[in-house]
């Protein structure tokens, strides 16, 4: 007796079905890590390359999809890091929000702490993620690895550092230069969206 959704699961252990059976997840999932549709293809393209060529030593245990994006996973960090190793982890892009968000003493600045601090009803949720989808992409990639690494992917601190080879006080100012400039950019897209 087959049980619930067992041809599936046989249907996906084949490796000609992952394309059309995974492709799709697993190219979305690439895209909101590595923000560029390009990237997100070829980390893809290296997933099913890497499957087919290790197949063999896939348990059958868990499911070919976990697999898979575990695969997959493990190229993105591979991706980011040779990324990183040819961007100048400084590298901030133009300008910086900061001073428009703090005062001279690195207080927050009332108009953007008061801004920031207003809870969000259902349907303005539901526009929350395109728009940090959006923002995300005005990042420098090496804030934006950091940020997607903790708070989508919740990564430990000590594991982003060991991924991105640096250190914690690194980790610690890509992510406050991230949370901030996020917060900038989601603030100024979000009231464009609703004017």
């Amino acid at each position: 007796m087959e049980l619930p959704g067992e041809a599936n699961v046989l249907a996906s252990s084949e490796p000609t079905a992952w394309v059309d059976q995974y492709g799709d997840c697993l190219y979305r999932y690439a895209l909101s890590r590595l923000r560029s549709a390009e990237a997100a293809e070829e980390v893809v393209q290296q997933t099913f390359l890497a499957g087919l060529e290790h197949f063999s030593q896939f348990s059958g245990q868990g499911s070919v999809r976990g697999w898979l994006f575990g695969i997959l996973k493990r190229k993105i960090i591979d991706l980011v890091r040779q990324r990183n190793r040819t961007t100048d982890l400084t590298d901030d892009g133009d300008g910086d929000p900061l001073d428009q968000m703090f005062d001279r003493n690195g207080n927050w600045r009332q108009r953007v702490r008061s801004s920031l601090l207003q809870p969000l009803d259902p349907l303005e949720r539901e526009e929350f993620w395109p728009i940090l989808s959006q923002c995300l992409d005005g990042l420098p990639r090496n804030q934006a690895d950091a940020f997607t690494f903790r708070e989508m992917d919740e990564m430990g601190s000590e594991e982003i550092c060991k991924e991105l080879s640096i250190t914690p006080s690194n980790l610690w100012v890509l992510l406050h230069r991230a949370r901030i400039r996020l917060a900038n950019c989601m603030k100024t897209r979000w009231n464009q969206e609703n004017d």
